[in-house]
């Protein structure tokens, strides 16, 4: 078996080659405004065998490391999100489902494809009735000879029209307008022509122009050997994929973030107004700490995640953390381009510069695999669920005894020295589920600067996020729960009065 070429070296060659692809040969802020990518752009990309790091050694690959995987995604995303995200869809939601729960004559044919060829893949899960309401999806198979015959609609599926596999997920025909509870998971080749799915519709998706989205009709034959094999149900195959995927966000999310804030130092520090460089007002300093502060929590979740979510960990049950991370690093990003377009001015609100591409394209990172407020809520649900379970009602003592919060805990538990009510409104949950996701986070960046991280990036770190603590905590305690006037046109007109 060749031995990988080093890391270090791989790294540093696909570093070079999306810098060169995409501010030498291609001028990204000219081409940004058009959809799709110039063939020569990803094809000089794909030529460095990216994706080689999710494939096992045993199939010719890297060895499907997860702090390699995380590394190249931010040396991605540096330059392009669409890119990384193009990579972080054929990782997380492709390959590594593949490596895990494949079988064998399976990895074999796919990954010699994605190494020989520059082949790549997606998943379908979302489909045009059933968003995040993922175990009421309709697609439905059933048993055919050799195989499985699926059938349904699936949409917003990222590299729709492109990726030569894909993941597809179905429920089992039990008979006639029924269906099973359980999920399905196959591969499917398009190449093959009882494989090929149908593109209805390309979207006009609002950012992420070079990554195509679409509504997909299915009805496909895929062979027994393309279906993925759980290792109990596949709702718990799912549970790890996405959980693993969340995990992985930073990954894309660190790069973008780095871009956002060196783009941000090199004009406030050349930029002047009333004869001072605005990197010396102190409100510039401010969003200036706090992108910073954004990076060093990115970094901080790389570390952990190169530890806790490689394929060889079963994450079904990580829902705190794995949404704790996805929702509070997509808040980061989406915070990180709003900043820099304020700091920079007119001139970055358009899509042809990085701020404002940076805006729409990082937005809906809040969205898919999960809305930040739906996967909030679930964190509080979860640790309202376990606090009952110990006959715990003081939140303190549950952050202090939870393997996520322990240290951390040591530091602002004061803060939590009160009991939690039995049972919280939907937006006190989502209240609460920002407040712990910045705990678990704290967790995090304790934990890299005792690994030796530069300590002045802990410090300030640590102290932003006890101030985002400190203002989420009294917007939860805060006792108002305005609902909308429906039925408000009456009165409501303030001509004449």
């Amino acid at each position: 078996m060749t031995h990988p070429q080093p890391f270090d070296q791989f790294l540093d060659h696909f570093r070079t080659t999306c810098h060169d692809s995409y501010r030498r040969r291609g001028d990204i802020d000219k081409l940004s405004m058009q959809r799709g990518l110039p063939p020569f752009m990803l094809r000089e990309v794909m030529a460095c065998n990216p994706l080689s790091v999710n494939i096992p050694l045993e199939y010719g690959g890297r060895g499907a490391k997860t702090d390699e995987i995380l590394a190249l995604l931010s040396a991605a995303s540096y330059e392009s999100l669409a890119l990384s995200l193009t990579l972080g869809i054929n990782s997380a939601l492709f390959l590594q489902p593949l490596a895990k729960y494949g079988t064998d004559e399976a990895r074999n044919l796919v990954f010699r494809r994605f190494l020989e060829q520059q082949n790549m893949g997606g998943l379908m899960i979302t489909e045009p009735g059933h968003g995040s309401d993922a175990l009421n999806m309709q697609t439905s198979f059933r048993p055919v000879d050799d195989g499985f015959l699926i059938q349904g609609t699936k949409h917003w599926a990222g590299l729709t029209g492109w990726a030569d596999f894909w993941l597809l997920t179905a429920r089992e025909q039990i008979r006639e307008g029924e269906l099973g509870r359980d999920i399905g998971f196959f591969i499917c080749d398009v190449s093959q022509a009882e494989q090929h799915i149908e593109v209805e519709e390309f979207f006009d998706n609002l950012g992420l122009y070079q990554i195509p989205y679409g509504r997909n009709r299915i009805d496909v034959k895929v062979p027994e050997l393309f279906r993925l094999q759980p290792h109990s149900t596949g709702i718990k195959l799912m549970l790890d994929l996405l959980h693993r995927s969340r995990l992985q966000f930073p990954g894309m999310a660190l790069g973008f973030i780095h871009r956002m804030f060196d783009e941000a130092m090199i004009h406030t520090r050349e930029r002047a107004v009333a004869g001072k460089k605005l990197i010396e007002l102190d409100q510039v300093q401010h969003r200036l700490s706090e992108l910073q502060s954004s990076y060093t929590i990115a970094s901080a979740m790389c570390a952990t995640s190169s530890k806790t979510a490689g394929i060889d960990k079963d994450l079904t049950t990580a829902s705190v953390q794995a949404n704790s991370v996805k929702s509070y690093v997509t808040d980061l990003m989406q915070q990180a381009a709003q900043s820099l377009v304020q700091m920079v001015g007119a001139k970055a609100y358009r899509l042809s510069h990085i701020g404002g591409r940076g805006i729409t394209d990082s937005r809906p990172f809040q969205i898919f695999e999960g809305s930040n407020d739906m996967l909030y809520a679930q964190i509080s649900e979860a640790f309202t669920k376990q606090m009952k379970s110990l006959r715990l009602a003081n939140l303190k003592d549950y952050l202090k005894q939870h393997h996520l919060t322990t240290k951390s805990s040591d530091r602002i538990g004061r803060l939590f020295d009160f009991d939690l009510k039995s049972e919280l409104t939907q937006r006190k949950l989502v209240d609460l589920g920002k407040v712990i996701s910045r705990i678990v986070s704290m967790e995090m960046v304790i934990d890299l600067g005792e690994n030796g991280f530069r300590k002045d990036l802990i410090d300030n770190c640590l102290d932003h996020l006890t101030n985002d603590i400190m203002t989420l905590l009294g917007v939860f305690h805060l006792p108002a729960q305005v609902a909308v006037v429906e039925d408000y046109k009456d009165n409501s007109q303030w001509f004449g009065r």
